[in-house]
């Protein structure tokens, strides 16, 4: 495993997360046409459920998102997302002692979540709607800058790299520059290549094998690949058989180095990742 470049400590809200050493993220679409789980905890009690087993399992965040990002998703107003969102939140703050995600690119969900209690501000989008790192930077809370081109509807039409590797580190660095121009320091910031978001097959395959090569950054990587199409493609597997792809993948993630990796399969995860550490720390 790589030891970290940055301090370990990620003060999320209430509580802090001690990056010394990995963890499972779980995730929890509140929407109805996510790419894996759409509709099956849009209901608030649902959602909360599905929290309280992933937390049983294991997972030390939950990563709420009221916006499908799948390929071809339709936008939702402001109002929607929030709608969807805030009680989950709210109700899980209330309920459970975990860090809460908010999966979310729009402002308004950000400062209500930040209010209910939120930890973490997860943002596909790198903080580039309008309005959206003003609101991180109110929020006080950590941000996790993900790298997409384009937009969910258009991402993977065609995208094309030079050097997919380069390009990518390119685009963190500049998102880390317009976080600290709006008052969010590095000290407050995660990095996601994003895996899946405007990348091919072997985009992914290659920004993966080289994922060490953004650790000198000096921020955390959180990966998510769980029951994404680069697993479907590579082994012919449809979306629900992919677990095993995803185990393979989270935990060559964790190898490489990563702090946090998102997933739908927590309480397997959260084995392979446990026994990686066992590994590591055997003297």
């Amino acid at each position: 495993m790589t030891l970290p470049l940055y301090p370990t400590r990620l003060p999320c809200g209430s509580r802090v997360l001690d990056l010394a050493h990995p963890h499972v993220m779980g995730i929890l679409n509140v929407t109805p046409d996510s790419f894996s789980d759409g509709g099956r905890f849009a209901a608030r009690d649902a959602a909360v459920r599905h929290a309280e087993a992933m937390v049983a399992a294991g997972a030390t965040l939950i990563d709420i998102g009221g916006e499908s990002t799948r390929p071809g998703a339709r936008a939702v107003s402001p109002v929607e997302e929030l709608e969807r969102v805030a009680p989950v939140v709210e109700a899980i703050v209330a309920n459970l002692d975990v860090v809460i995600s908010l999966d979310t690119s729009t402002p308004a969900v950000m400062r209500e979540g930040a209010r209910l209690g939120a930890g973490l501000i997860n943002d596909v989008r790198a903080l580039r709607r309008d309005g959206a790192l003003e609101a991180a930077a109110e929020s006080g809370l950590p941000v996790c800058l993900m790298h997409m081109l384009g937009e969910p509807g258009d991402m993977q039409n065609n995208p094309c790299y030079r050097d997919v590797v380069a390009e990518v580190r390119e685009f963190l660095v500049g998102r880390m520059a317009a976080c600290e121009l709006a008052g969010i320091p590095a000290e407050r910031v995660v990095l996601d290549p994003g895996f899946g978001f405007a990348k091919t097959l072997a985009h992914n395959l290659v920004l993966f094998k080289h994922l060490e090569s953004l650790h000198d950054l000096g921020r955390p990587l959180l990966v998510g690949v769980s029951r994404k199409s680069m697993i479907g493609q590579a082994l012919g597997r449809e979306v629900g058989d992919r677990l095993y792809g995803g185990l393979a993948l989270a935990a060559l993630a964790v190898s490489k180095g990563a702090s946090i990796v998102r997933v739908h399969d927590v309480a397997e995860t959260v084995d392979a990742v446990r026994m990686i550490a066992a590994v590591a720390a055997a003297e």
